[in-house]
């Protein structure tokens, strides 16, 4: 599995497991989490994506607790963010869902996370949202602060865009290391309206979340559909991993954060990097994505 090299000497696998629907999942004993980990690990996927508003704020606990006592904290990256403010669990007592990124708030995130992910280090701390109220300066020196404490290794945003990461880094030392935006075949606005440019241009990296479209990619009798499932049937994959490999083509070197509760399709995560896609084959993708050929 290709490493990714961030900064402060923290790398990621290629590929990320996400956490989120982790809560989801009807089985959440330590057994099958840690099952699902090492499942991960086989392919060299070590790289294990969170945030602390997952399942209600339970996400991290449940993972925390399962790993506590293991090795498995060692050989993995956590990845987790913070920001995002909704009425349950933690904080039950807010009046409605709102984004604080004020530099109280921030620091006391990642304390209830390492808290809650039994672990005295987070690989890479992401701001979950862009926050229309955020003190750029305020929340860029938090995050500087926690780098210099050693609680936090590396830092980067979320669904932001161009112009709020740019101004949030002018206010930091400490690099922004990765944009974590949606990107995926059934997402492609940030290929073209300067979005994946701007991370690259930044000296970031870019994580897609939904890479296959919210399961959509994987069903389905569309146009695209059947041609994902032509492809795959070439390659002797799914469809699933023809259009992860469709971001993992792209020359930005994108990290597809890839979320699910089966055992099965862990198993098979890797297969996307089976899969060699020319040139003609990406556009041929992308423009039956886009309903036309490129102009």
């Amino acid at each position: 599995m290709e490493r990714v090299p961030l900064s402060n000497g923290v790398s990621l696998s290629r590929i990320v497991y996400g956490m989120w629907r982790l809560g989801d999942d009807p089985d959440t004993s330590d057994r099958h989490i840690r099952a699902k980990v090492d499942t991960c690990l086989e392919q060299g996927i070590t790289t294990m994506d969170h945030a602390d508003i997952y399942g209600g704020y339970t996400v991290e606990a449940l993972f925390g607790e399962a790993i506590r006592g293991t090795d498995l904290r060692d050989r993995i990256e956590i990845v987790t963010k913070c920001g995002i403010i909704a009425p349950v669990g933690d904080y039950a007592e807010a009046r409605l869902k709102h984004y604080d990124t004020s530099r109280r708030h921030v620091t006391a995130s990642v304390e209830r996370s390492l808290r809650h992910l039994g672990t005295d280090r987070i690989d890479l701390l992401l701001i979950h949202r862009p926050d229309p109220f955020m003190d750029f300066d305020e929340t860029g020196r938090a995050l500087d602060d926690l780098v210099a404490s050693g609680k936090v290794l590396a830092v980067g945003v979320s669904n932001f865009r161009p112009w709020d990461s740019a101004l949030l880094q002018s206010r930091m030392q400490t690099p922004l290391a990765v944009n974590q935006i949606e990107l995926s075949l059934q997402a492609r606005e940030a290929f073209t309206n300067g979005d994946l440019s701007e991370i690259r241009l930044a000296g970031m990296r870019a994580m897609a979340w939904s890479p296959l479209g919210g399961g959509s990619l994987m069903t389905g009798e569309s146009a695209l559909g059947q041609k994902l499932a032509r492809m795959a049937a070439e390659f002797g994959v799914d469809r699933s991993a023809v259009a992860v490999a469709w971001l993992l083509a792209h020359p930005a070197g994108i990290m597809p954060v890839m979320g699910t509760n089966s055992l099965d399709r862990i198993r098979r995560l890797s297969e996307a990097l089976s899969v060699t896609l020319t040139r003609e084959d990406w556009f041929d993708l992308y423009s039956e994505a886009e309903g036309r050929e490129v102009p």
